[in-house]
């Protein structure tokens, strides 16, 4: 099986293209340097250059400070050339979403919640999954989208908040925290990569099928650098308050997975604290 990962180099990326390779596949990893996917034409000849039978779209910009930015980011995240540029016999796209599509809401959310997206990011994360719906039914091409949660792993950014709060355990250093009750579903990085492969291989998933990828358990930051500390042996010195807060932050922020579970057999398989510890050691 040949498959295209877009955003080879990204965090998820690089789990995934190392759990295909372990499993046998033929991986054609496209990362930065390889290849400018804000660039429809150089996008295009990429995956056309590959020959694909699955391709996994994890590419995603962020930059929004400036319009060139801006308008960078909406080419990467919606990627609307990428269906043409598919050879014929390709079996599957699939891509991985973001839950930030979704429009928050006080109970865990389903695949059928508003589409309210938070965030300029989640507004070119949503516009790309429904784009990629609509040119794959019309070219008869599977697709499925996962909308995972929050992902967390060995390897993560090092400014996102399981990495800054697991170094505070190491340095000592202060962990800012928002003054709001801040909570996210946090879903292992090994368990999204084998929702993308699962997902890749269900030929009998609808066309444009949309699934969550989370643990149905929400836990706030204060309550996650609890978690942290008992399974470092460490204290972590935070500051409430001291953390501006991301516009998208929510006191309530879980996944309802259970369309997962009943269509790919998905579930998640490590929780929270068995996490921190995997990604505490990884770092050793």
């Amino acid at each position: 099986m040949r498959a295209v990962v877009t955003g080879a180099g990204g965090f998820v990326g690089r789990h995934l293209v190392a759990r295909l390779r372990s499993d046998g596949w033929d991986v054609v990893p496209l990362t930065r340097a390889d290849v400018d996917l804000a660039d429809p034409d150089a996008g295009a000849s990429a995956v056309r250059a590959a020959d694909p039978d699955v391709v996994f779209s994890l590419a995603a910009g962020r930059a929004k400070t400036t319009p060139a930015e801006r308008a960078a980011t909406v080419a990467v995240n919606t990627s609307p050339w990428l269906v043409d540029a598919l050879p014929g016999r390709c079996r599957a796209v699939v891509r991985l979403g973001s839950s930030t599509e979704y429009a928050a809401g006080p109970g865990p959310l389903a695949e059928d919640a508003a589409l309210r997206p938070r965030g300029f990011f989640g507004a070119t994360k949503a516009s790309g999954s429904l784009l990629l719906q609509a040119a794959a039914a019309e070219r008869g091409v599977r697709a499925a989208v996962l909308r995972a949660f929050q992902v967390y792993g060995p390897g993560d950014h090092p400014t996102r908040l399981v990495p800054v709060v697991l170094g505070a355990a190491r340095t000592g250093a202060v962990v800012p925290l928002p003054g709001h009750v801040s909570r996210r579903d946090w879903v292992w990085v090994g368990d999204v990569v084998d929702a993308c492969v699962r997902a890749a291989l269900a030929d009998h998933l609808p066309p444009g099928q949309v699934l969550n990828v989370g643990t149905g358990v929400q836990t706030s930051t204060e309550e996650l650098v609890a978690t942290a500390e008992r399974v470092t042996g460490r204290s972590i010195a935070t500051a409430p308050g001291a953390h501006p807060g991301r516009d998208w932050d929510t006191a309530d922020w879980v996944s309802d997975p259970s369309a997962a579970a009943a269509m790919l057999g998905w579930r998640p398989t490590v929780d929270l604290a068995e996490g921190l510890a995997r990604t505490w050691a990884a770092a050793a």
